[in-house]
Parts: structure tokens; sequence; C-alpha cells
């Protein structure tokens, strides 16, 4: 997708494109999660709620890494790995307690304890805590590099000098010409 010109994407067209991978990460990390959540309760002795953190868990890892080198890949790292990976384990840490959050009311408040309520409501805290983790995520993780001026290696920005062409014909077609100023006359005194 390009701008007006052909130029650079536009902000709206980038933050599609950064949902549409953030969406195709998160699927899979859906998947991930509630297979690893549904083997864990039928398969061990875990309770309904400590299956879906252990599944919650190991859907974040692969999450990190496919939001690392494809959903931000191309946002330069503002901190270091170690910030980066801190941020990140502390955002998935409250979208984890979101998300099986709501898993714990319907388990030991309403008294859901059936598989169908249960991956119910596991499914509806992953949507809950998805919203949480996209906005945590952007915002403060994979933070995009303060942006500059970006001038091409031949020093002339072509979308710019468009850009400026297509303001300045568009001021011409709408204005009306202005007339020269009238010359002051002089009298003699």
């Amino acid at each position: 997708m390009t701008g007006r010109h052909g130029g650079a994407p536009s902000a709206l067209s980038r933050l599609y494109a950064e949902i549409a991978k953030f969406g195709a990460v998160g699927l899979l990390g859906i998947v991930v999660n509630l297979v690893a959540f549904n083997l864990l309760r039928w398969t061990t002795d875990l309770q309904t709620v400590r299956a879906g953190v252990a599944a919650t868990a190991v859907a974040i890892v692969g999450n990190y890494i496919g939001f690392r080198y494809f959903t931000y890949r191309d946002r330069e790292t503002v901190s270091s790995k170690r910030r980066e990976m801190a941020l990140f384990a502390f955002f998935s840490a409250v979208g984890l307690l979101i998300e099986n959050g709501v898993l714990y009311g319907a388990t030991y408040g309403l008294g859901l304890h059936d598989a169908l309520w249960s991956n119910s409501f596991k499914f509806g805290g992953i949507g809950v805590a998805t919203l949480f983790r996209f906005w945590s995520y952007r915002t403060w993780v994979f933070k995009s590099a303060p942006e500059a001026a970006a001038v091409p290696a031949h020093g002339f920005d072509t979308a710019a000098f468009v850009e400026s062409v297509d303001q300045t014909l568009t001021l011409r077609a709408v204005s009306p010409p202005s007339r020269p100023p009238r010359p002051v006359s002089r009298r003699a005194s």
C-alpha cells in the first residue's frame, strides 16, 4: 500500500497492516493456547484455571517470537533487548491475569465447570486480553523509533516535491489571480 502519490504508506494503511500481522500471530497463539489448555485439562490433573495459566504461558513464548520477528520486525529496538523482553513479560503477565481472571470468574464465581463453558470463557478472556495486549505492545514494548526526515540517497525528496506542487496547483485553481499593486502617484507639494 502506498500513499497518495506512490510514496510512503499512509498512517492508516500502516495501522491496518500492523493489525493484520498482529492478528495472524494472535490467531496462531489462540490455537496454541486452546490446544494446550484442552490437552492439559484432559491429560493431567491440573485444575481448570491452572491449566489456563500454563496454556497462556506457552502461547506467550510463541507470540513473542512472532511479534518480534514478524509483526514488529520493521521497528528498530528503541531500548535494549533485555528491556523489551522485560516489558513484554510484564504486559503479557497482565494479559494473562485478564484472560484467566475471566476464566476464574466463570469457573469459581459462576460455577461453570464443563468443557463448553470453560472453553467459551477462555476464548472470551483471550479476546479481552488481546485488546489490552495490542495497545500495550505497540505503545510500550515495540515502540517505533522517532521518525527522522527521510531523504533519499540522491538528496531530493520527490514525494515532498510532488506534494508541494500539488498544493500550489490546488491553491492557484481555487484562488482568483491577484492583481499587481497599483503604482502610488506622487503629487508635487
